[in-house]
């Protein structure tokens, strides 16, 4: 871009704009190149998981019908005779998501309310990180901990609930656990984004901190709550190593949270380790429901990106 400059003239006064461009700046030029770089890269990475997974469950619907895949209610890929109805991971994979956000929405949702309104500066610095902290830990000592320690000593011994070894329940109630910093975290940034007017106004027309938290906050940070809810639906779908060594491998069309159970992420981590052989139906059946779990994560974002957009709130 062409920039005017002036020239001051010999008395001092300001003397007629120039018209040569400015200097070019290359360092700015290198950092323009280097984020196009990135931005490529993130988008040929993308298609070239959509592309693999394609492929290949094309070739699969080639063996299988679709019909016999989506809405067949038996899942024996690895056994003779081999059924590919799935169905029964679907529904475990629902159960073990709504357990867990039946656990991180309440949780979350509290803990950002807290943060946002009632902590004090110097609590909120120290409460946060170690908050956040949480979503760094690995999900397989989160695995590990439901399996050695939840469902022995907290769900049989404390709770006296007669479950398997294996089960859902625990499995969804660590991994509400581990999903609560991510509902926490994107919610009080949305909270804490709210215009401090808002809540000036609330309180001098006699509102209480809970009534303007809750009336006139929360519907103010509505998207970015909402925003924050999907990411953590988004993060218990795909999840693999928590449901995988907690709730075990069993795919049953009866989903009872005190029996182990399949979801879509278990079963392709734990068939691709490499007992199936490649190229067989049955390693096709990993790209299939790798398609299928991309599709309804894909649907699932998309449905929330038209609620945030529908009900933003630009502040300024």
């Amino acid at each position: 871009m062409e920039a005017a400059s002036t020239t001051a003239a010999a008395d001092g006064r300001p003397g007629a704009p120039s018209l040569r461009a400015a200097r070019r700046r290359y360092g700015e030029d290198v950092i323009k190149g280097l984020l196009v770089i990135a931005a490529l890269i993130s988008l040929l990475t993308t298609t070239g998981i959509v592309y693999a997974l394609v492929s290949e469950t094309i070739v699969f619907f080639g063996e299988v019908g679709i019909g016999e895949f989506l809405f067949g209610t038996k899942w024996t890929p690895l056994f003779e005779p081999a059924s590919f109805g799935v169905l029964p991971l679907i529904a475990g994979t629902f159960a073990t998501t709504l357990i867990a956000l039946v656990v991180a929405i309440p949780l979350g949702l509290a803990a950002a309310i807290y943060l946002s309104e009632y902590a004090r500066p110097r609590v909120r610095k120290t409460i946060k990180p170690m908050l956040e902290l949480l979503a760094g830990v690995p999900t397989i000592v989160f695995g590990y901990f439901a399996l050695t320690f939840f469902t022995p000593e907290i769900l049989r011994d404390l709770l006296h609930v007669k479950v398997n070894i294996f089960n859902v329940l625990a499995a969804g109630i660590v991994m509400g656990f581990m999903i609560v910093p991510t509902v926490a975290s994107v919610a009080e940034d949305a909270m804490s984004s709210v215009p401090q007017s808002l809540r000036e106004g609330a309180f001098a027309l006699g509102a209480s901190k809970l009534h303007v938290s809750m009336r006139v906050v929360f519907p103010a940070a509505l998207s970015g709550i909402v925003a924050a809810i999907v990411l953590g639906v988004s993060r218990a779908i795909g999840e693999t190593m928590i449901v995988l060594i907690a709730a075990g491998q069993i795919a049953s069309n009866a989903v009872d949270p005190r029996d182990p159970h399949y979801s879509l992420a278990s079963f392709i981590g734990a068939t691709a380790k490499g007992d199936v052989p490649t190229g067989s139906t049955e390693y096709k059946t990993i790209f299939a429901v790798g398609m299928l779990l991309f599709v309804i994560t894909l649907v699932m974002n998309l449905v929330s990106i038209r609620f945030v957009r529908k009900y933003r709130q630009v502040y300024e």
